[in-house]
C-alpha cells in the first residue's frame, strides 16, 4: 500500500514556475527591481515636490550618475570571480582624478594616459602582491589604499595648479541627442568587453575556473598567478577611468571624490548575483546591480537621508547577501 502524493494545486504550481524562471534567470529579477524602484522613485517624488521622477530626462540621469560606479564594479566583479576584493578601487580612482585634473595644462591625452597608467601600476601592484606574494586580497588592497591615500594627501598639499580638460568635463557630465550621455561612449564597450570576454574568451574561462578551485587549476598546469595579476590590473585600470569621469563631472578632485563609491561598488557586484566565493557570476547582473544603487540613491536623496544611512543601507545589503550565498553554498 503506497502513500497517496499530495496534490499540488495549479496556484503552488504557478508560483513554483515563477521562482525557478527567477533562479535561473536572475537578471529577470533585477531588472523587475530596477523598474519598481523606479516607479516608486517617481511617486515619492511626487509626493515630495509635485515633479515626476520617471522622465527621459531623469533617466538620461540616472545612467549618466551610473557609469562611474559600474566601472568601479566592471573591476571588482573580476576580482571577486576570483573569490578576491579591492578595497583600493576608490583611492585609485581619486588618484586619476587629481592626475588627470593636475596634468590637464599640458595636453588631455597626456592627462587621461598619465591616470590610466597609474590605475593600471596600482592594479600590478595589488596583483603582485596578491598573485605572487599569496597576501590576502582583503590586507594588501587595504594597505596599498591606505598607501595611496596618503600619497595622495602629500601631493594635494603641494598642488597649485588644477585644470580639468574640456574633453574630460564632456565625457563626465555632457550628452549628445540630447539624452545620451557622453559617459556611455565609455562604459558601453567596456562592458561588452567585458560580458563576452567572460563568457568566450579561454581568459574567461580560466577567471572562473581559479574561483572555482584555484587549486585544481595548479594541478591542471594553469598559470593562477598570472591570471590574478591581469584581473587587478584591469581593476586597476577601470578604476582610473572611473575617476577620470568623476573629475570631469565636479570639474576639480578632492581626496574624498571617489570615497562614497567603495561599499557600493562591492555593493552593486554583490547584488548583480556573483558569488564572494568566487567562480559563478558575471557583469550583466553587476551593470543592473549599478543601475539600482543609482535608482536608490535618488530615492534617499529625496527623503532626505545622509551619507551615514546610505553607507549603512549599502553595508547592510552586502551582509544580507553575503549570508544568502554562504547558506545556499552550504546547502549545496
Amino acid at each position: 500500500m503506497t502513500a497517496a502524493s499530495p496534490q499540488v494545486t495549479p496556484t503552488e504550481s504557478t508560483l513554483g514556475a515563477g521562482r525557478r524562471l527567477l533562479s535561473d534567470n536572475p537578471a529577470f529579477a533585477l531588472a523587475f527591481v530596477f523598474v519598481g524602484l523606479f516607479v516608486v522613485t517617481d511617486i515619492v517624488n511626487r509626493v515630495q515636490s509635485g515633479h515626476g521622477f520617471l522622465t527621459p530626462t531623469q533617466l538620461s540621469t540616472t545612467f549618466l550618475y551610473a557609469a562611474p560606479l559600474a566601472l568601479l564594479a566592471a573591476g571588482q566583479t573580476l576580482v571577486m570571480l576570483t573569490a578576491g576584493v579591492d578595497l583600493s578601487v576608490a583611492t585609485t580612482a581619486t588618484a586619476a582624478a587629481f592626475v588627470t585634473s593636475g596634468t590637464g595644462k599640458h595636453g588631455a591625452a597626456e592627462a587621461i594616459l598619465l591616470a590610466v597608467a597609474i590605475g593600471l601600476g596600482v592594479g600590478l601592484v595589488n596583483g603582485v602582491g596578491i598573485a605572487v606574494f599569496r597576501v590576502n586580497p582583503l590586507i594588501m588592497t587595504l594597505g596599498v589604499s591606505t598607501v595611496t591615500l596618503g600619497a595622495l594627501t602629500i601631493y594635494s598639499q603641494k598642488r597649485f595648479v588644477a585644470l580639468v580638460p574640456n574633453v574630460v568635463n564632456t565625457f563626465g557630465s555632457g550628452r549628445f541627442f540630447r539624452y545620451i550621455p557622453y559617459d556611455l561612449l565609455v562604459w558601453v564597450p567596456i562592458a561588452a568587453l567585458i560580458i563576452f570576454g567572460l563568457r568566450y574568451s579561454g581568459f574567461g574561462r580560466m577567471v572562473y575556473a581559479v574561483g572555482d578551485n584555484p587549486l585544481a587549476c595548479r594541478l591542471a598546469g594553469v598559470r593562477v598567478w598570472q591570471v590574478l595579476l591581469l584581473v587587478y590590473a584591469l581593476c586597476g585600470a577601470f578604476s582610473a577611468l572611473a575617476g577620470i569621469l568623476l573629475v570631469g563631472f565636479n570639474d576639480a578632485a578632492d581626496l574624498g571624490i571617489a570615497a562614497p563609491f567603495l561599499l557600493p561598488s562591492v555593493a552593486a557586484v554583490v547584488i548583480g548575483g556573483t558569488s564572494i566565493l568566487g567562480g559563478s557570476g558575471g557583469y550583466g547582473g553587476t551593470i543592473l546591480g549599478a543601475l539600482i544603487l543609482t535608482v536608490l540613491d535618488s530615492l534617499l536623496t529625496i527623503l532626505n537621508a545622509s551619507a551615514a544611512v546610505k553607507q549603512m543601507l549599502y553595508g547592510a545589503i552586502i551582509l544580507a547577501l553575503a549570508w544568502l550565498y554562504a547558506r545556499t553554498s552550504s546547502s549545496d
